[in-house]
């Protein structure tokens, strides 16, 4: 086997490696241009749900800090995650309306990001660093879930078609600025 030969095999390992390392993860990063097909929702509905699909979506973090001039400089990535193995839909009763509402979810997920990379931005850290940025992260998981339960509430889980078109709107909109 040649120099080339070796470097192809070695090469096709790698990208062989990197798919399956990014099947293995099963998220899939927001996107504007990311849309839900019913495709995406890859696992199994529990037989004992009421509910007609169930997105999981959330967020996840990292940070790291350092010091210049001898202050402290905290560097973080804050992202919005959907997991297409533990997100699942009923064929028999899910439609277009039932796709845009989880949609939505998950671009709520996103809006609730941001929310988070602001308010670190905000944050004036003290030596407790990994202590403040974990309780910034789980104060936005909790706001998130509120904000997550009242659109289900109001939408009534997407019945409501007049308020659900009014969520879309307003999240859209949000998300554009």
């Amino acid at each position: 086997m040649g120099f080339i030969d070796k470097t192809y095999l070695v090469f096709s390992l790698l990208i062989l490696f990197t798919v399956t390392l990014v099947q293995s993860q099963e998220e899939v990063e927001w996107s504007p241009n990311f849309r839900f097909t019913w495709a995406d929702f890859k696992g199994l509905a529990p037989i004992t749900s009421s509910a007609a699909a169930t997105t999981a979506s959330g967020i996840s973090y990292n940070f790291s800090t350092s010091y210049e001039n001898n202050e402290l400089k905290v560097e973080y990535t804050v992202g919005a995650y959907f997991y297409p193995t533990r997100s699942w839909y009923k064929p028999e009763v899910c439609n277009d309306v039932t796709l845009s509402h989880e949609q939505l979810h998950f671009d709520i997920t996103e809006l609730y990001t941001r929310k988070m990379r602001k308010k670190l931005a905000e944050t004036k850290f003290t030596e407790n660093v990994k202590e403040e940025v974990y309780k910034i992260y789980k104060t936005t998981l909790r706001q998130l879930n509120d904000f997550q339960n009242k659109y289900d509430s109001e939408t009534n889980y997407s019945r409501n078609l007049i308020v659900q078109e009014r969520w879309a709107n307003e999240i859209e909109t949000v998300l554009k600025d």
